[in-house]
């Protein structure tokens, strides 16, 4: 099995209460993990993860109401700090893309609130989409039962008979070619719609 040169986290975000993140805190610290807090202005909050040989990662926090939204983009390549970083992402249910990298390919994971949404891998003569999120029942139903779309069938059918109203009324051909254009494009959206 090919070995693991890097991750890579890219735009990683995730979201804890202050609770968790201080439990996060008192279980940062290991045998080869040390943490240091920096307070920044605004009530952020920069953490720094580092591993005995140097090698550090940088986590910024900041605090909306009662929740830190942390924010993420480093290259960790030492293995104890790739796992305290990948169990606090993970933990936490992060959302963005993480890479792995290998000698000859990289693969990405892009995950949602903690859930693999797609894995694609990349090597240099292109890229090859190895898995892709299927919707689960609980969201076929919700997009089964959304009515978004019969809202906006019912506003165009409203919206040309209004115009068709303005068209009988109006005597000027201009006007007229106005609202025949306008008339067009309702129609149109309303052929989509129903498609």
């Amino acid at each position: 099995m090919a070995q693991r040169l890097a991750t890579e986290y890219v735009n990683a975000t995730m979201q804890m209460t202050e609770f968790q993140l201080n439990q996060f805190l008192l279980t940062a610290d290991t045998s080869h993990i040390s943490h240091r807090v920096k307070i920044m202005g605004g009530g952020e909050q920069e953490i720094v993860l580092e591993e005995a040989g140097g090698e550090e990662v940088h986590l910024s926090f900041e605090r909306k109401g009662g929740i830190y939204i942390g924010s993420l983009s480093c290259r960790v390549v030492n293995p104890h700090l790739n796992n305290a970083v990948r169990k606090l992402f993970f933990t936490y249910k992060g959302t963005g893309t993480v890479n792995r990298i290998y000698k000859e390919l990289t693969m990405m994971y892009y995950y949602e609130g903690g859930s693999v949404r797609r894995i694609s891998e990349v090597r240099p003569g292109g890229s090859k989409l190895i898995y892709q999120h299927k919707y689960s029942l609980a969201e076929m139903v919700s997009l089964y039962k959304s009515q978004a779309v019969e809202q906006e069938i019912e506003l165009m059918r409203r919206k040309i008979n209004s115009l068709l109203d303005l068209r009988n009324i109006s005597q000027h051909e201009a006007a007229i070619r106005e609202v025949d254009e306008e008339l067009a494009r309702a129609a149109y959206r309303l052929f989509q719609l129903e498609a």
